[in-house]
């Protein structure tokens, strides 16, 4: 197996059909945080020199594609911490030892905080899992519904009676798809970036790469992939606005916020059941909610899939420094400490973050 390492916007055309018809004949892959596109975006945003690919051939033919920013020790996703996914977009069967990955690269490891957990080449490298939640809709809404109702949930019924008071109260709810207005999508921006200042959040968008991004990905009107802004306006004011990204058959949900003078009708969650109404008529038949355990998650999904965090590294001592860390983190995850078991394992998430943004 050769490996070849280029940048993102030195992918040749017949290199980008061919990591997009990987990705398209296995559907566990069908993310927006998985194609090459998501990878150029991020380097037109961060024109950063450590954003790489790396393209696995055999004979002459990829086989396989994996994107990464990496530095002069260590290397992450692109576009970390923004990648809700991560993960090698590669022909069934292929066999890899990721360790290869960080020798092409040059880097003493590579941290993945997000991998998909059914990629069974760097399953013994993760060192904890999480999940992630999306609603399967393949039958439409109603029978989206059905299935909610079924199973003993009643957040659509509760949304059915929020939408009737918020329009009685408010005015009528104006539901908008991939809106081009710039307006709602600036205010976006700032009830996300109020909503993270107020639960003492890292303010991603102090970085001028990820507004880059998200800009970027708002002009973006492919068909397969690029964001979608859905609003919902109430009585004529915007209620909720959320940008989305595209996949072939996905929409994964991404930056979502509200006004929160109207929180108590719950536009958010009323926006989110537009938007699955909306699938009916398009190609779309899942909507990824992401990671993050919520309960409006939990009960708006029908379907989980797993995801990993660890790293993958060669002899260095960027490798010893991170196994030090999931050492401490382990022994501190084992003691019924409370809160306090979860300090080493949430510190190690927040220097992630900065390292990502910086």
């Amino acid at each position: 197996m050769d490996i070849d390492v280029l940048r993102p916007n030195a992918l040749t055309a017949e290199m980008v059909a061919r990591w997009r018809a990987l990705q398209a004949a296995d559907p566990n892959l069908d993310t927006p945080f998985l194609s090459p596109l998501w990878a150029q975006s991020v380097e037109r945003a961060q024109s950063d020199p450590g954003l790489k690919v790396a393209v696995l051939s055999q004979g002459g033919e990829a086989k396989g594609f994996m994107a990464f920013r990496a530095g002069p020790f260590t290397a992450m996703a692109p576009g970390a911490p923004m990648s809700d996914y991560q993960g090698l977009v590669a022909e069934a069967g292929l066999l890899l030892d990721p360790k290869r990955l960080v020798q092409a690269l040059g880097v003493g490891r590579f941290d993945f905080s997000h991998m998909l957990a059914d990629q069974s080449h760097f399953a013994r490298h993760m060192r904890g899992f999480d999940e992630s939640f999306v609603v399967h809709a393949p039958d439409g809404y109603e029978a989206y519904v059905a299935e909610r109702k079924a199973a003993s949930i009643g957040i659509i019924k509760d949304l059915d009676k929020k939408r009737r008071k918020a329009q009685r109260e408010s005015g009528e709810a104006v539901f908008c798809a991939d809106s081009s207005s710039v307006d709602d999508f600036d205010q976006l921006i700032a009830w996300k970036r109020a909503q993270l200042k107020a639960t003492s959040q890292t303010d991603i968008f102090a970085f001028d790469w990820t507004q880059r991004l998200l800009r970027d990905l708002f002009d973006n009107r492919a068909a397969d992939f690029g964001g979608i802004l859905f609003t919902l306006h109430l009585g004529g004011k915007l209620a909720a606005a959320h940008l989305h990204l595209r996949g072939s058959k996905v929409i994964h949900g991404w930056m979502i916020a509200h006004d929160c003078d109207l929180e108590r009708y719950s536009p958010g969650l009323l926006l989110f059941q537009d938007i699955l109404r909306w699938m009916d008529t398009t190609p779309f038949d899942r909507l990824d909610l992401g990671p993050g355990d919520y309960r409006f998650k939990r009960e708006l999904a029908n379907g989980r899939r797993a995801i990993a965090h660890g790293f993958v590294g060669v002899p260095s001592p960027a490798s010893f420094m991170r196994s030090a860390e999931y050492g401490v983190r382990a022994a501190a995850e084992a003691l019924p400490l409370g809160l306090v078991s979860a300090l080493p394992g949430k510190a190690m998430r927040r220097m992630d973050i900065v390292r990502g943004l910086r």
